[in-house]
């Protein structure tokens, strides 16, 4: 059965876009031109998913954003931003939003980035105790973090900080919601300690990661991986 997507956007052309792209991928589309519209195709027919343009003519899409996270706590939304609304994509991701894309976006990337929303979906609804990806192994259940073959060794913190990132392997996670989990400090500063410090132990290379990776002056995402 294929997954439902909610597409949220009030531009006919980026609506026939997405409806194009996704659907030679096997999605169902349902469109929405504005925020009621998509309460209440949701209330009626149900989605496994959204793409929300933040912005709509009828609301605020961070309120509607907001709306959805209050009736369907589960719902993997991604967000259509444009290139220089930093701070709406903070925002947007603080709210629960699972990801961001910019605009103008390639199909590719966006088709990447629903399917790292819809798994890590899944891995919430059931959460596994071994995380795997590219050499780097997180057994949540005895604490043990491996790289290939060996053990690496993480004081509390730097593993705190990574379990919180393995559980929302594939999600941007901003600075705050990052410091709300590990911290009770407020510099960002001390998230990017830590984050070199991971790096250090984990990465191949630290300098030019593929695992711990930095979304300028938003957060930091842990690669998801490639596999349902």
């Amino acid at each position: 059965m294929s997954a439902t997507v909610l597409v949220i956007d009030d531009e006919p052309p980026i609506r026939k876009l997405l409806r194009m792209g996704l659907s030679t991928q096997g999605y169902a589309i349902l469109e929405a031109p504005d925020g009621r519209t998509a309460l209440d195709l949701l209330a009626r027919e149900g989605a496994d998913l959204a793409i929300l343009d933040l912005g709509l003519p009828d609301m605020r899409g961070h309120d509607l954003l907001k709306a959805i996270r209050a009736a369907y706590p589960a719902l993997p939304v991604v967000v259509l931003s444009s290139r220089d609304d930093e701070t709406g994509k903070v925002e947007a991701l603080d709210l629960g939003a699972d990801d961001y894309v910019t605009k103008p976006f390639g199909m590719a990337e966006l088709l990447a980035r629903l399917r790292a929303a819809l798994r890590h979906q899944l891995a919430t609804q059931g959460e596994q105790p071994i995380f795997r990806v590219e050499g780097l192994t997180v057994d949540l259940v005895r604490r043990i973090v491996r790289v290939g073959e060996d053990e690496v060794k993480l004081t509390p913190r730097e593993y705190d900080f990574l379990r919180v990132l393995v559980l929302h392997a594939g999600k941007v996670l901003t600075h705050a919601q990052l410091m709300q989990a590990v911290s009770t400090s407020s510099d960002p500063q001390y998230l990017r300690v830590y984050m070199r410090q991971l790096r250090q132990k984990l990465e191949a290379d630290p300098e030019r990661p593929r695992l711990l990776l930095t979304e300028t002056g938003v957060g930091y995402r842990l690669r998801a991986p490639d596999t349902p």
